[in-house]
């Protein structure tokens, strides 16, 4: 009975919507039939296929069950009243207790049709319940934040595990608790998690009393917000991912690398796991790769116009190296995709040789590196030419022989993208003369050098006009004579103030005097110094300022990156 209730108040909520003209029959006759098929909550399929906003949805139901809407991302909720609800019934009917007056507890839900369920409330605490309602998306991060990520299955476990005493066998190598569904649960939380905070990276750090789980979201580490007894699940952790990446679980003395495919909600992932041996246990660093991401055009990713129509006059060159500088992360391979997907065509031949190959372009020959059978960047590269290409990228120039292929794969008549990991463009240059590469090779064959970093975004949703005063601003910046932006902190943010990043660009040219320059073995400052007297250098602040100044970023985070 407690189903058909819960259908028929969802079939209320469906009309309600019609009424309001949010949906025609049509739509709602489609989304009954899906509801029927897969068991969803009507309203949430409304809202899956696209056909209603989550708003509109909320304060229908809010209309239906006269109940009050509550904000939960502006919500400050006191550690006491938190306490009210043991974790594991918040985790059951995802629900919170966000306010106590008297003997009344004020709490949080985005599920109402099971009313039924809060009399097991209003027994456990001995208090008046009053339901509010909340949107599910902002419930869904309360109970992380405040209860914490995989909170609900490490509770579960903690509560069905006997904790292992010091040196147990079992205890040591966490095979036997990889294997659990609890376990498998948890891992795939942490995964799924760090997707869903855009996380590029995640970061699993043992220390002697503690395990710490962070994200890099936007180029910047944040807690995952996990709780503290995961630490007694640190070997599970290990060992399940050894499992997922197809490493020797029982090896625990050498590092190990692998890979893991994970596929959510249409979109698939590719994981680059790296585990390290460290003090108090093993070290690992995931990579995140969305296989399914879009590939971006150049004028997408923030290139200035100065600096755009010179790269786009040095990437139709005949022959030459071009390449692209900064450190990991940086966004430096999307750079480079989006440059080769710009002048691939049918009269081209293009073919690449990667680690890892993120992006497939269509008409474009690209190789995978595979160190493993001895396939490495100068192996490919050496290959490749026999295929006889017009324009060849290599994923990195990492030592002599690769630059030495690089340089005669040039000479040739070839166009060769490349990257290389310099703090500035000027650097690039004496750091392959450092390779071993002869200045007169050199000096004829970079046409250009790109450096760039990725700067955090001002969140387009809490941003706002903002006239900084003078602490605001580094070391040698003007005061603006127009307002630049700022975020205020939003949920859709974190509450940082940015959301996505953007790119600054250093693009350095090569000409006669600098070609000399090269030649007498002159260092990255000297060359910097005469490229930018004679206009041939867009320096990375130049390109910041300009964003911070179109209110794309701010001062601050513009010299975090640069370190201006």
């Amino acid at each position: 009975m407690a189903h058909l209730s819960t259908t028929l108040e969802a079939m209320g909520i469906g009309l309600l919507l019609q009424e309001r003209g949010l949906v025609s029959r049509d739509q709602l006759d489609e989304a009954i039939e899906t509801q029927t098929r897969t068991g969803e909550r009507l309203d949430r399929v409304l809202v899956r296929l696209g056909y209603v906003q989550s708003d509109d949805v909320l304060e229908a139901i809010g209309q239906q069950f006269a109940m009050p809407i509550v904000d939960l991302s502006k919500r400050d909720v006191s550690e006491e009243t938190l306490q009210l609800l043991p974790p594991r019934l918040v985790f059951k009917q995802q629900c919170v207790p966000i306010e106590r007056e008297g003997e009344t507890l004020r709490v949080a839900t985005c599920d109402p049709f099971e009313l039924t369920a809060f009399d097991e409330l209003r027994l456990l605490t001995n208090m008046d319940i009053e339901l509010v309602l909340a949107d599910e998306t902002d419930l869904r991060k309360f109970i992380r934040t405040h209860y914490g990520v995989a909170g609900d299955t490490l509770e579960a476990l903690s509560a069905g595990q006997d904790v292992l005493a010091e040196g147990d066998e079992a205890s040591e190598d966490g095979l036997d608790q990889a294997e659990q569904a609890s376990v498998i649960r948890l891992v795939n939380d942490l995964l799924i998690e760090a997707v869903r905070e855009r996380a590029t990276d995640v970061h699993i750090e043992p220390y002697e009393d503690s395990l710490e789980i962070r994200y890099r979201v936007d180029g910047v580490l944040v807690q995952a917000g996990v709780p503290a007894t995961v630490n007694q699940f640190r070997n599970a952790i290990v060992s399940r991912l050894k499992i997922m990446a197809n490493l020797n679980v029982a090896e625990k003395r050498v590092p190990q690398d692998g890979r893991i495919t994970l596929r959510r909600d249409g979109h698939e992932f590719d994981l680059r796991i790296s585990i390290i041996p460290m003090l108090f246990g093993e070290g690992v660093v995931i990579r995140i790769l969305s296989k399914t991401a879009a590939l971006l055009e150049l004028n997408e990713l923030g290139m200035e116009q100065a600096v755009k129509q010179h790269w786009d006059q040095l990437i139709t060159r005949p022959h030459g190296i071009l390449l692209v500088t900064g450190p990991t992360g940086s966004g430096k391979s999307t750079t480079l995709y989006a440059s080769l997907n710009q002048i691939v065509s049918d009269e081209v031949k293009i073919i690449t040789v990667e680690d890892p190959a993120e992006y497939n372009i269509v008409g474009v020959n690209q190789i995978q590196v595979q160190r493993e059978v001895g396939l490495d960047f100068a192996a490919g590269l050496r290959s490749i030419l026999r295929h006889d290409p017009d324009i060849i990228m290599v994923g990195e120039i990492r030592d002599r022989e690769t630059a030495e292929m690089a340089v005669q794969a040039s000479l040739t008549g070839h166009l060769v993208f490349s990257t290389l990991h310099t703090n500035d463009a000027a650097g690039a240059l004496p750091r392959l003369l450092d390779m071993g590469i002869e200045p007169f090779l050199v000096s004829s064959t970079i046409e250009g050098v790109l450096a760039q970093r990725l700067v955090r975004r001002v969140c387009e949703h809490c941003g706002m006009p903002w006239r900084p005063d003078s602490t605001d601003l580094p070391d040698g910046w003007e005061m603006p004579t127009e307002p630049l932006r700022k975020g205020s902190g939003c949920r859709e943010c974190r509450n940082t103030g940015f959301l996505g990043r953007v790119g600054i660009y250093e693009l350095l040219r090569i000409d006669d005097q600098l070609r000399e320059m090269i030649i007498q073995r002159a260092n990255g400052s000297r060359l910097a110094g005469a490229a930018r007297e004679a206009g041939l250098l867009h320096t990375l602040v130049a390109s910041g300022r300009l964003k911070a100044s179109e209110g794309l970023t701010t001062p601050s985070e513009v010299a975090r990156v640069t370190r201006d």
